[in-house]
């Protein structure tokens, strides 16, 4: 099969459009073939191997699985003796996790895994990238802040995967919202949902003089000492960056202060707990309240491409590798 291998850290040069071993599924796995794969800012840091000690889980010196990508979409093509909850044919959408492998034709995956049926109101490019923008503004925002009707949460970096995602959320929710992103992406965000919008470029959101009960800083731009005084008396600081300021700041705000800086690795909770959020969200996509935002569509021999576009820091949404198959 073709699939894109990676067998250093670096640019997306690293990234190479390889033939490979087609998988061949275990007992209890289904081996999906895959329509569209995801790319994030998330996939262009696992290529560079930044932060460092992200490298103690994906390889130290080289990445331990070559095959890089995590949300997918397609069908599958196969099934392993013991799989109950999935037949071939059945579209389907979800993440492999730290077992990547998602840039390619075929990946294997246990049906315990966070893989569900395809939303039927959703293209596979569409369904791609749920498991990676909107699951993870699922656990920040519902599972995490328990967002409620009559707050207000203040949303950093709106027109991402994450951050539109967010908004849609939000609006469910009935929450006021308000988005910070570039002045290109005012109307789009405010069509998402958002009852205000900042243009980062000509105001600083933390000086306004507003607060906030919720800030979900999406893209790490900014940080709790910056968003302190807008937030307000029990608020809470949300990003899904990990540093170590952050790190500090969340164990000292842990013990003093009603505010609070919070971070969580959506990807590697529980899978029985993202398998629940998946469902409920699934739920919102097919009554029509969340969709997706594409940006742009590579093909996968186009993966490096795509990752530079990404690692450009503008998209607007989602960006999709989609997967050609000759039969």
């Amino acid at each position: 099969m073709k699939a894109i291998v990676c067998t250093k850290y670096g640019s997306p040069e690293v990234l190479q459009f390889r033939e490979v071993e087609k998988p061949a599924p275990g007992d209890n796995e289904v081996r999906i073939k895959i329509h569209a794969a995801s790319v994030t800012a998330a996939d262009s840091m696992i290529r560079k191997g930044v932060p460092f000690y992200g490298r103690f889980f994906l390889g130290l010196m080289r990445p331990k699985h070559p095959i890089p990508g995590t949300g997918f979409a397609g069908e599958i093509e196969a099934v392993g003796k013991d799989v109950t909850q999935f037949k071939e044919g059945d579209p389907v959408f979800g993440e492999t996790g730290l077992d990547f492998g998602a840039y390619a034709e075929y990946v294997c995956m246990p049906e315990e895994g966070l893989l569900a049926g395809k939303p039927s109101n959703m293209t596979y490019e569409e369904a791609a990238p749920v498991c990676d923008g909107a699951l993870t503004s699922w656990n920040f925002l519902v599972a995490m802040a328990q967002i409620r009707r009559g707050q207000s949460v203040l949303i950093n970096g709106a027109s991402g995967s994450l951050g539109t995602s967010a908004v849609q959320l939000a609006r469910y929710f009935e929450v006021e919202t308000t988005g910070v992103c570039s002045a290109a992406n005012v109307e789009m965000v405010k069509s998402l949902g958002a009852g205000q919008v900042i243009d980062y470029t000509k105001e600083d959101f933390t000086k306004s003089g507003r607060s906030y009960d919720v800030i979900y800083d999406t893209v790490g731009k900014s940080s709790f000492p910056r968003c302190n005084g807008a937030l307000s008396q029990k608020g809470l600081y949300l990003s899904p960056v990990l540093g170590l300021p952050l790190l500090l700041q969340m164990l000292w705000t842990a013990k003093i202060g009603s505010k609070k800086a919070k971070f969580s690795a959506t990807g590697i909770l529980p899978v029985p707990e993202l398998r629940e959020f998946l469902k409920q969200l699934k739920g919102l996509i097919e009554a029509g309240k969340i969709k997706s935002v594409i940006d742009r569509r590579y093909p996968l021999e186009q993966a490096a491409e795509a990752h530079r576009y990404v690692d450009k820091g503008h998209k607007r949404g989602n960006v999709v590798i989609t997967v050609k198959h000759d039969r």
